[in-house]
Formats: C-alpha cells, sequence, structure tokens
C-alpha cells in the first residue's frame, strides 16, 4: 500500500507542479492565485511522500515539519484564492489576522527541535517496513485549531456564495465546496481514526486540480446552452434549425411569425419559404444573399444566410437558415450614400462627388462634346454681412435652384465651396448671349427682401481628344472668372488661349517682383492734393513699375496680378517704407505736406497692419499724421468688426485715415456712420453723372454737407478741369486731386514742380 500511495502522491506532484507553471503563464487575472494556492499544497504532499518512503527517523522528521509547514501555507492560499475566485472584496482584518496566526503556528514547529512542544515521531512497522507516525503535543492541538479555522472561514464564503449565486452559476462554487469538504473530511478522520497512512493528500492533490480546471478553463456549458437559447430566441432573425437529414426541427418565434404557422408545423417549412423567397438551396450551407421584394416604396430587401452547426469535435449536427429584414438598414444605406454624395444646402452633387462623375462620363461619353462650368456667387461675402447668414444660405439655395432649372439633358451640377458651383454642359445645350442674360436678371426674394445675385460665370471647352482632368478644367474655368474686371458686374467669360497667355505672362510678372522691389523698378509716383487755394496740402503715392523691358508699365497691367497672388502685401510694404523715406527726407528740409498710401484687403489677412505702420512711423522718427492711410469700403466688407477696431488703434495713434472711392460701392453711406474715418475721398465718377444729372449734383452737395457736420473733410479725386474744380469749391469741398494739377510723377519731378 506504501507503495502504491507514493507512486499516487508522485503522479499528484508532478501533475500539480505542471499546472502551477500553467497558472503562473496564464494571462487570466485568477492566474496567479490559482499558482499560488497549488504551491500551498504542493508542500503537504510532498511531506506525506517523505513519510511513505523513509525507514530514517530524522527522515521522517523533516518530513513531518515539511507536511505541518506546508499545511499553513496551504490553507493560507486557499484562503486568498476564495476571495478572488469568489468575487468578494478582501477582508483585511480576516487576512491579517489568518496571517498572524499562521506565522506564530510555523514559529512553534521552528522551536519544535528544542522545546518538544508540538509533536514527536514513533516507529511502527507497515508492510513489513518501518513507517513513522505521529505523536501529537499541546503544540499540535494550537495547529490543528490554526488550520481548522481558517479553513472553516474558506467554507463559509464558499457556502455564502453558493446560496447568494444564481443557480446557473453557482455550479462552478458547489463542486469546489464539495471537494474542500471532502478534503477536510478525509483530513479529520486521519486525525482522528489514528491511521498509520494519511489518505487525505489524495482529497487535497484532487481538490488542487480541480480548482486548476475551474478557475481556468471551466465553461458552465448549461448557461452557455440557456443563454445561447433565449438569444437565439429573442433575436429579431427569422431562425429555421434544420438536422443533419435537412428536416427542420425548431423555429423561434420571428420565424413563427413569418411562416404565419403553428408552434410545432415544421413539416411545411421549407415549402413555406420557397413559396415566399423562391429556390432555396437547403443541402449546400456557407452562403448568403440578398433579396429584392416589391417595387417603389414598397420595396422590402431581405437577407437569407445558410450557416452549418458543428458539435466540439468540429463534426457537423445540421443548419439553420437566417432571414432578416434588411428594409430599413439598405434605406438608411442610400440616404447615407446620398447624404455623402450630395451636399446637404443645396442637395447638389458635393465636390468630391461631381468631378467622380464628370470623370466617368467624359469616359464614357465619347461622342457628345462637353463644357465645363464655374459659377461664383460675387458677391456672397456682402450678402452674409449685410443680410445675415440665413438669407446668404437662402441665397446659396435659391441659385442651386436657378441652376437646376437652365440644367438641360446631359448636364451635371454640384456645389463646389460655399459661394461657388460646378456643372458640366453639353456643347450642343449651352447658348452663351441668352445665359447672360439671364443671370444678370437673377435675384432673390425672401419675404419683404429681394436682392440681385451678382453671378461671374467661367466657361471651358474640353477639347477633342483632351486628356481627363476635371479638377484641371474647374481651375481653369475658375481662372476665367479672376479676368473680370469689375466685380459688382455679373459677366460670363471663356477660358480661352489669349486667357492662357495673360495667366503665363501673369505668372512671369509675379516671378519678377522681389527682383523687382530689390532693385527699385517699382516705386512710388506722387499725384498732388491741394487745398481750396491750389496750395499743397499733400500727395498721393501711387505704385508704377519701370520694367527694364516693357518700360513704364501700367499699373492696370500689374496690380491685379499682385492682387489675385496676395503679393500685394509685399508690394505695399514696399510703398510704406518708401514713403516714410520721404517723408523723413521731407522733414528735415523742412516741408510738412503728407502722403497718403493704399492698404489693400489681403493686408488684413497676411499683416498686423496696425502694427506695421506704427513700426515704420517710429523707424523714421515722423509724425503719423504725415504719413495718412487709404482704405476702401472693399476693404471693410469682410470681418468688418475686427477692421474697423484696427482702423480706431490707427486713428488713437495719430494716423489720418482717408476713405477711398466713396460712392463706387454698394454700402458706402452704412459704413460711413459707423467706419472711424477722417477724410473722404468721393469717386470722381459721381461728379462725371453730376455734370449731367441735378441730382447727382445734388447728392453731392449734400455729401459734402453731411462730411462736415459729422466733421470729416472732404477731398475729391480725379479733378480734370477747372469747371470741375470751380464747381466743387462752391459745394464746399476742402482738398483736390487730379490731373488739373497734376498727374502722378517721379518724387524728383514733383520736388522741382512744388518745392523749388
Amino acid at each position: 500500500m506504501r507503495i502504491v500511495l507514493s507512486i499516487i502522491f508522485l503522479i499528484f506532484l508532478v501533475a500539480l507542479s505542471v499546472c502551477m507553471v500553467i497558472a503562473m503563464r496564464s494571462k487570466k487575472a485568477i492566474g496567479k492565485y490559482v499558482a499560488c494556492m497549488i504551491c500551498g499544497i504542493i508542500p503537504p504532499i510532498a511531506g506525506n511522500l517523505i513519510l511513505m518512503l523513509t525507514t530514517n527517523y530524522t527522515v521522517a522528521m523533516v518530513g513531518f515539519y515539511i507536511y505541518f509547514l506546508g499545511m499553513d501555507t496551504t490553507i493560507y492560499s486557499i484562503l486568498t484564492f476564495s476571495h478572488y475566485y469568489c468575487e468578494l472584496k478582501p477582508n483585511k482584518l480576516i487576512r491579517k489576522a489568518a496571517y498572524i496566526l499562521v506565522i506564530l503556528d510555523a514559529i512553534q514547529y521552528a522551536l519544535n527541535p528544542f522545546t518538544r512542544f508540538t509533536f514527536s515521531a514513533r516507529s511502527t512497522m507497515v508492510d513489513g517496513f518501518k513507517y513513522y507516525v505521529l505523536v501529537p503535543y499541546f503544540g499540535q492541538t494550537l495547529h490543528r485549531l490554526v488550520v481548522y479555522g481558517i479553513f472553516l472561514a474558506v467554507i463559509i464564503i464558499f457556502v455564502y456564495k453558493c446560496i447568494k449565486t444564481p443557480k446557473i452559476y453557482a455550479e462552478k462554487y458547489w463542486i469546489i465546496l464539495f471537494a474542500m469538504l471532502i478534503s477536510g473530511i478525509l483530513e479529520t478522520y486521519d486525525i482522528f481514526s489514528n491511521a498509520e497512512l494519511d489518505f487525505s493528500m489524495m482529497a487535497f492533490g484532487a481538490f488542487g486540480l480541480l480548482v486548476f480546471y475551474f478557475a481556468l478553463y471551466y465553461r458552465p456549458m448549461k448557461l452557455l446552452d440557456k443563454m445561447l437559447s433565449g438569444m437565439a430566441s429573442e433575436m429579431p432573425d427569422a431562425l429555421f434549425f434544420f438536422d443533419k437529414t435537412g428536416k427542420c426541427v425548431w423555429t423561434n418565434e420571428p420565424g413563427r411569425m413569418l411562416l404565419g404557422g403553428a408552434r410545432n408545423d415544421y413539416d411545411s417549412v421549407k415549402d413555406n419559404l420557397t413559396f415566399l423567397f423562391g429556390d432555396i438551396d437547403f443541402n449546400e450551407t456557407g452562403w448568403s444573399k440578398k433579396l429584392t421584394l416589391g417595387t417603389g416604396d414598397e420595396t422590402q430587401y431581405t437577407r437569407l444566410e445558410m450557416r452549418s452547426v458543428n458539435d466540439e469535435y468540429g463534426k457537423n449536427t445540421g443548419s439553420y437558415l437566417s432571414v432578416r429584414d434588411i428594409t430599413e438598414e439598405q434605406r438608411e444605406m442610400e440616404r447615407e450614400i446620398y447624404r455623402s454624395t450630395h451636399d446637404s444646402l443645396t442637395d447638389l452633387y458635393t465636390k468630391e462627388y461631381l468631378y467622380e462623375c464628370i470623370e466617368k462620363r467624359l469616359k464614357n461619353d465619347k461622342k457628345t462634346d462637353y463644357m465645363i462650368g464655374y459659377m461664383e456667387i460675387s458677391n456672397y461675402k456682402v450678402i452674409n454681412d449685410v443680410f445675415g447668414k440665413r438669407f446668404g444660405d437662402f441665397t446659396v439655395s435659391k441659385t442651386a435652384d436657378f441652376i437646376r432649372e437652365g440644367a438641360r439633358g446631359k448636364s451635371l451640377a454640384g456645389r463646389l465651396s460655399e459661394d461657388s458651383f460646378g456643372i458640366l454642359i453639353d456643347k450642343e445645350d449651352f447658348f452663351g448671349k441668352p445665359v447672360e442674360e439671364k443671370i444678370s436678371t437673377f435675384k432673390v426674394s425672401d419675404k419683404d427682401l429681394e436682392h440681385r445675385v451678382i453671378i461671374h460665370y467661367g466657361i471651358y471647352d474640353i477639347a477633342e481628344g483632351e486628356d481627363i482632368d476635371v479638377p484641371l478644367f474647374f481651375d481653369s474655368a475658375r481662372l476665367a472668372t479672376t479676368r473680370i474686371a469689375d466685380p459688382y458686374q455679373t459677366q460670363l467669360v471663356y477660358y480661352d488661349d489669349k486667357m492662357r497667355n495673360e495667366i503665363i505672362h501673369d505668372q512671369l510678372i509675379s516671378n519678377q517682383l522681389q527682383d523687382a522691389i530689390a532693385t527699385k523698378q517699382i516705386r512710388p509716383f506722387l499725384q498732388p492734393i491741394v487745398d481750396e487755394k491750389g496750395l499743397l496740402a499733400g500727395a498721393e503715392a501711387l505704385v508704377r513699375w519701370i520694367h527694364p523691358e516693357e518700360g513704364l508699365m501700367p499699373p492696370g497691367k500689374f496690380i491685379p496680378v499682385f492682387e489675385r497672388s496676395g503679393q500685394i502685401v509685399d508690394v505695399d510694404k514696399h510703398m510704406w517704407r518708401s514713403a516714410c523715406e520721404i517723408l523723413k527726407d521731407w522733414q528735415e528740409r523742412g516741408f510738412k505736406q503728407f502722403i497718403s498710401v493704399n492698404i489693400s484687403p489681403k493686408d488684413f489677412y497676411f499683416l498686423d497692419v496696425a502694427e506695421e505702420l506704427k513700426n515704420l512711423v517710429e523707424e523714421y522718427k515722423i509724425d503719423p499724421k504725415q504719413l495718412r492711410i487709404e482704405i476702401t469700403e472693399t476693404v471693410m466688407m469682410d470681418e468688418a468688426e475686427e477692421r474697423f477696431k484696427v482702423i480706431e488703434d490707427l486713428r488713437r495713434y495719430g494716423f489720418i485715415i482717408e476713405m477711398d472711392d466713396f460712392g463706387s460701392g454698394f454700402s458706402s453711406l452704412n459704413l460711413l456712420k459707423d467706419m472711424p474715418v477722417d477724410v473722404l475721398k468721393i469717386d470722381m465718377q459721381f461728379l462725371r453723372d453730376s455734370e449731367r444729372n441735378l441730382k447727382a449734383g445734388f447728392i453731392i452737395k449734400n455729401i459734402i454737407r453731411m462730411s462736415d457736420d459729422l466733421g470729416i473733410d472732404t477731398l475729391t479725386e480725379g479733378v480734370e478741369t477747372a469747371a470741375q474744380f470751380e464747381k466743387l469749391y462752391d459745394m464746399g469741398c476742402k482738398l483736390y486731386q487730379g490731373y488739373y494739377f497734376s498727374k502722378p510723377v517721379p518724387v524728383e519731378d514733383f520736388e522741382k514742380q512744388w518745392f523749388d
């Protein structure tokens, strides 16, 4: 018997050691607790194995020590494991008390060789061999109280968990509780029966293996079966299960409702499914198909899937068919596709989808001649600022409707940006003159509010055999609109060879700018500004380019180029600095006249305008009043509130602010009441009208009077005749500028004319 038990104990030791290593390597959080508990079980079994095999007293005593100290570690590790396994919050007081008791018990065993307080051993004969059995003393009773006390605490934990846990989940707790009770009962029997051989260690070994399995690998199959069965019953999909012979054996409630049959009427399932969905291959699995039933608004979409069912060993046990109504999913997908390809405000194609559709059309339709149209609402920002975002969106929406109404045949249209649209046009359906007339009269009305929409329409004619590059086509059509001189007039323009050459010329001009500034090819010309007596009050600095090849280049040939490219900022900075250099020279020579310089709209985007101008007057140590700042009303169209702050900051610093081209735009009077300006420059176009129109003259006269009342000086530019000068003088104008006094001239000529 000793040999048999020894072999059994050895097997348990090997098995438990392997399990301990596996538990330590487990990625599950409970793995370390399982490993510690198994590590605690191994010493008592090892101690018993030593007792089984030895006939030596000293070795037997070592076996007893290993056994009893091992029981301490075992019971403490079981307590720790129990808290985690049963998902209880560890009680620090209990664990601390148990730890202290275990340490004290270990101490008494450590002192036993000297005190003989705990136990000793005596020899006996078992199976013809000497075998040492325990002789317990009072300390052994204390040891048993510690072990049984902790063991009782563990039993209470598991009993509590078994009672509180739903029956379907409690299986894993009951089994471990049962194994612990068997181990405890055998250990108790071994103690009180004075049996020579300890059989209880087999129960402890089995307990360790059970814990290893249930903690790391156990899955409650009954629970899973019930959960899966419940899930299948509650699923919205209609499910039909078939056995290996193809006979329907079960269907859930949605399946019965789909077929309208009785609860156990499975014989007619296949026929009913075939009637509803046509031919279905019930013999093959692993397929899926989508069916469309009905038409129009009554269209229903259904997905059928046939899958095999295998057991835990991978053997086929049958199959199931799932039937899902995907009508809402399909419609939502169609809505999502529509939302991704159509602009939410206008319902036109998005830019990306328009490009995709145009490219596909041009590739597949070689017989039709097409053109690309780029349509832009030129005054969109003005509409937004003056009438508000809601009316701006309303304008965009109505413009889209206007485009839709005009689209014919094979046309495609989309929204490219907040204020621009793209159109693919069949050349046979396009008639330039009628289209231009139609867009020139386009207005939008919302209740009492009506506003004319200024549209710039660029056309690019796609040449036969030309490589398809949709973005390039639209860039070309857009570039055509940038050549429109008057931003306040609706116009239709074509991108052609002449325009292409102009764009190439623009690029050449742009590339030469920095060198032109460095070599002072670009320089200020001065045009005098005089008072009522004809005396010089100051001058306006106007940019001129003395080109080494083209000579004196007209501003209209390069200023628009730089405005489009954004390089106007570099030109303006150069002109500001040049004006400061001139003023510094005049100041040193005793001249106190001012020079006016221009600020372009783009300066506000790329510069801190106020800081730039302040730094210049400080650098050259000139009076800010000598460097006057000219702004146009178009500068204030965008981000008016922020730009008002910049202008007010400049005025506080000492700069004189002039509003240029007053009367040439849409909302000068509206801006005038809010804008902090010191001088009003009246547009000469208004004056030319006044020569033929008494009403215009009356308006001019009242503008001058109104300016006086507001404390604003008036300056009329573009004065060309003595009659104009006299009429303006009679109206009360303070300052004058124009060819009647002098054209813009180089600084040297200006000084000779006015200072010598």
